[in-house]
């Protein structure tokens, strides 16, 4: 940035000490480009599994009654009942529920059913949300705290310098001679034996943190003295609370060596959590003493980001994709090509149109960058020093599969922050392209010689697939639009993505920047099969934030598209240790399940008051963008919405006594996405939102 610049000129030498969230490393990183900000970390809201409310935990203890009376003749009713009540509560398109009456079902397909609907409710009810808004210098206490703990001690950790610590779900399954991978496996696949197996281990994990966090809780409810844990010390009878815990179990017989290593960890990682830095590290800095720096990122993933306070750093651009990235993109990579197979009759996907976005390659030290590079069929190559400059074409035979192409569509902070990743990207890709093998094995090299006939260019021009925006342009605005309400229809949408988003990134032309060429974009867009995206961490999910849908190319493909045919949309959703390759529409429902229509959840946000109210508007609009975008939202999401905030008198009121603006825009939003189509309300529902808008337009400018 020069001297003419305006943010230069303005800061001049004024110190500028910036509060930024500590799972932000990359725009924070651009913060300190622009204004020269001291970036002081501060906490994302403390955590908690999102349970279970209403009709889903009635039907979770109608599969409970269902397990213990299986072998009985009131077998077949439960399950019939369990089948109504999923109904009801909208599960039929994430689970096949049977069209005949559940007498018909023998033994075996009852219980798979019932293990479906199972692995359903368990993966809602062990979602980590986050609960109201942080307030800095206000830590979590260690009650607050379990939550995260549980979601640290899942991940095996095999890098640490004190030796690998191993994760406590695989521990608790090797005490029984098993491997946890193949109970993710088949409690995936809805097996109901080890849906209940991987339920077990899930509240065993949960149990034995608690225990432990317990015992070093003062009266204060906060990590400090605790007489009872050190008069047990002293008379020589202590025993951690977890071992004791895990004694009781089936899981009694856990490798001690491995529990107590991880469980050294976790008390250094619950210190660091509960640690009040954030506002001694704004005093210290107004006394322009030093901030002691740190790495922004997961704190799940990378609890070195702990505590908070640090003045953020994100990473060497050139240290990524790691190898263990590349091995953690294998595996979704398998998932995402499978899931695609299934529902394809066995069919590889040709093309795959891919998000990259610049934070979420910081916390995951370049996971999805791995995933493109994998999915063609290359590996990065580190040099001696660990920088990854190289990459060497993967074998057929080694890979097992055709090349797929991709399509990838680089955020405006990954281009600013990972431009030699773009350049390696598009190496790979382009060398791919020149591999002479079998075209119905190379799908790289299939659609860039048609592209070179198509718009008479060579191979290598045609095999471009690395784009973003221009240089200092950043998102499609789609996200603004929609906010805004300022967009006509579905086409100015998808216009706009293409005048934005279809910047070629060239590794003959290093340095270069990017160049329009939206017809090489469109032409390759043309062939996607698939759109992807990649949600890593539990704190920001699909409906959290505009950017994602603000990306997402799912009906522009389709309008490109001779056939007209929408492309399968998919999200890897790597927040746990059991990685999932989902639907787009599967994690919408998931996400409006686990947040907006979650008592928890919004109950959280009213008790943090105006800006939580606007917090739940927030959820609704970004929905509606991803009706506008993808079409995956479901009509009863919006029916369930309705019902939560409007047609309750009571939630009514204290939307509007918290905030108005918000409660209004609430309202707006709910009529817009009825007159753009995209839900189907009855009469007597849009009477009442018409008036209800009325009445709280009249409360704002003072008629009531």
């Amino acid at each position: 940035m020069s001297f003419g610049c305006y943010p230069d000129s303005l800061i001049g030498s004024i110190p500028n000490l910036y509060y930024y969230a500590a799972n932000n490393p990359s725009e924070a990183t651009i913060a300190k480009r622009r204004s020269y900000a001291n970036t002081i970390s501060y906490l994302t809201p403390p955590a908690e599994n999102a349970g279970l409310y209403k009709k889903l935990k009635e039907l979770k203890e109608l599969i409970s009654s269902y397990q213990s009376l299986k072998d009985t003749g009131r077998a077949s009713p439960i399950c019939k009942t369990i089948i109504e009540v999923s109904r009801s509560c909208n599960l039929e398109n994430d689970v096949t529920l049977p069209s005949d009456d559940a007498e018909d079902l023998d033994p075996d397909s009852r219980d798979k059913l019932v293990g479906q609907v199972y692995c359903k409710l368990m993966e809602i009810e062990s979602r980590l949300l986050p609960c109201g808004l942080h307030l800095v210098g206000c830590p979590p206490t260690a009650e607050e705290a379990i939550a995260t703990l549980v979601n640290i001690a899942e991940l095996d950790r095999p890098e640490e310098r004190a030796g690998p610590i191993y994760g406590l779900p695989g521990i608790l399954a090797r005490s029984l001679g098993l491997d946890i991978e193949d109970i993710y496996s088949k409690s995936n696949r809805g097996e109901l034996a080890e849906v209940d197996l991987l339920q077990d281990i899930t509240e065993t994990s949960r149990c034995s943190i608690r225990s432990f966090v317990l015992e070093k809780v003062g009266s204060d409810g906060r990590i400090s003295f605790n007489i009872m844990t050190a008069m047990r010390k002293a008379s020589g009878l202590y025993e951690p609370a977890y071992i004791a815990y895990l004694k009781s179990t089936k899981f009694a017989s856990a490798d001690l060596g491995n529990l107590k290593s991880l469980f050294a960890y976790l008390e250094f990682c619950l210190q660091q959590i509960v640690m009040d830095n954030e506002v001694s590290a704004m005093i210290r800095g107004l006394a322009g003493k030093y901030i002691e720096p740190g790495p922004g990122g997961d704190p799940i993933r990378n609890p070195a980001v702990l505590p908070t306070g640090k003045n953020i750093h994100a990473l060497d651009p050139q240290s990524i994709p790691t190898q263990a990235a590349l091995k953690n993109a294998k595996v979704v990579v398998d998932r995402l090509i499978q899931r695609q197979a299934e529902a394809s009759g066995g069919m590889y996907p040709e093309s795959i149109a891919v998000v990259l976005w610049g934070t979420d390659n910081i916390k995951t030290y370049g996971e999805s960058l791995a995933q493109v590079m994998w999915l063609v069929g290359v590996k990065p190559m580190p040099d001696s020093l660990g920088r990854v400059n190289k990459v060497e074409v993967v074998s057929l035979e080694e890979l097992g599969r055709p090349r797929i192409d991709v399509v990838v569509n680089c955020s405006g902070v990954f281009r600013d922050l990972f431009v030699n990743q773009m350049n390696l990207m598009d190496r790979a890709i382009k060398m791919a392209a020149e591999q002479d093998e079998p075209l119905e094995m190379n799908f790289v090299r299939k659609h860039a010689i048609e592209e070179a006939n198509e718009l008479g260019t060579s191979i290598r021009q045609s095999a471009t697939r690395v784009f973003s925006n221009a240089s200092g342009s950043y998102s499609s605005n789609i996200n603004l639009a929609v906010e805004n309400s300022s967009w006509s229809d579905e086409q100015q949408l998808q216009e706009m993505y293409l005048q934005r988003k279809t910047f070629a990134f060239d590794s003959d032309s290093p340095g270069a920047g990017g160049t329009m060429r939206r017809e090489a974009f469109v032409t390759a867009m043309k062939k996607v099969d698939v759109t992807f995206q990649n949600l890593d961490s539990s704190e920001i999910s699909l409906t959290d934030v505009s950017h994602y849908f603000d990306s997402d190319p799912t009906k522009l493909v389709a309008g490109l598209r001779k056939d007209g045919k929408r492309p399968t949309a998919l999200i890897a959703d790597t927040t746990t240790a059991n990685a999932q390759v989902r639907t787009l529409s599967e994690t919408v429902r998931l996400d409006a399940r686990t947040k907006l229509l979650n008592p928890k959840w919004y109950e959280g946000m009213l008790n943090s008051g105006y800006e939580g109210a606007n917090e739940i508007q927030k959820r609704l609009t970004n929905t509606v963008g991803w009706s506008a975008t993808s079409g995956a939202v479901d009509n009863w999401v919006y029916d369930e919405a309705n019902s939560t905030f409007i047609e309750d008198d009571d939630m009514c009121q204290r939307l509007l006594q918290t905030n108005p603006n918000s409660f209004r825009n609430l309202v707006a939003t709910f009529l817009e996405a009825n007159g753009r189509g995209y839900w189907e309300a009855s009469d007597e529902k849009l009477e009442k939102l018409r008036n209800l808008y009325n009445d709280i337009e009249d409360v704002l400018e003072g008629v009531k």
